[in-house]
């Protein structure tokens, strides 16, 4: 995701993709694995994105 500027849509779809693996993930090794985590972080970051661009509107 890094150092390529992605359309809302590529966006939106991204988040799901990782809300969907960070599920897996979760059920599979638990809420506290560092990998859950790293895909609850990735995911706040993309929330953030999305409430930083409709703030300015």
């Amino acid at each position: 995701m890094e150092g390529h500027c992605l359309t809302d849509i590529e966006l939106e779809d991204e988040f799901f993709k990782l809300q969907a693996r960070m599920i897996d993930v979760g059920i599979l090794k638990g809420l506290t694995h560092p990998e859950t985590i790293k895909y609850s972080q990735e995911l706040d970051m993309i929330i953030n994105h999305f409430q930083k661009v409709s703030s300015q509107y």
